[in-house]
């Protein structure tokens, strides 16, 4: 059975920087792989996703909040897919998930599996 599991969340100062890493565990047939984040009393949104089928592979997508502030990145290798934070304002705080399924562009059709979260917070 497919288990994502997110790390490299924490408390960092406003303008910092944060690398989250998601590892796969098992072979996932999904297309894209991502990122989202829900705050307190949010909702659930998207950040950024990666195809990782051989159709658009590699391609990416960001939520509007983040464009030019966060990259995501996988290394196929470690069954890894990354989200380096950086310039990180207060509303970026929430918990973090890492995802697998169908995406069309930042809007997820089907999430098949998803992590246990990791948490950011930042301090102003």
């Amino acid at each position: 059975q497919v288990q994502l599991v997110e790390s490299g969340g924490g408390s960092v100062q406003a303008g910092g920087s944060l690398r989250l890493s998601c590892v796969a565990s098992g072979y996932i047939s999904s297309s894209c792989m991502g990122w989202l984040r829900q705050a307190p009393g949010k909702e659930r949104e998207g950040v950024a996703t990666i195809y990782i089928g051989s159709f658009l592979g590699g391609t990416t997508y960001y939520a509007d909040s983040v464009k030019g502030r966060f990259t995501i990145s996988r290394d196929n290798a470690k069954n890894t897919v990354y989200l380096q934070m950086n310039s990180l304002k207060p509303e970026d705080a929430a918990i973090y998930y890492c995802a697998a399924g169908l995406c069309s562009g930042i809007t997820w059709d089907r999430q098949d599996y998803r992590g246990q979260g990791t948490q950011v917070t930042i301090s102003s």
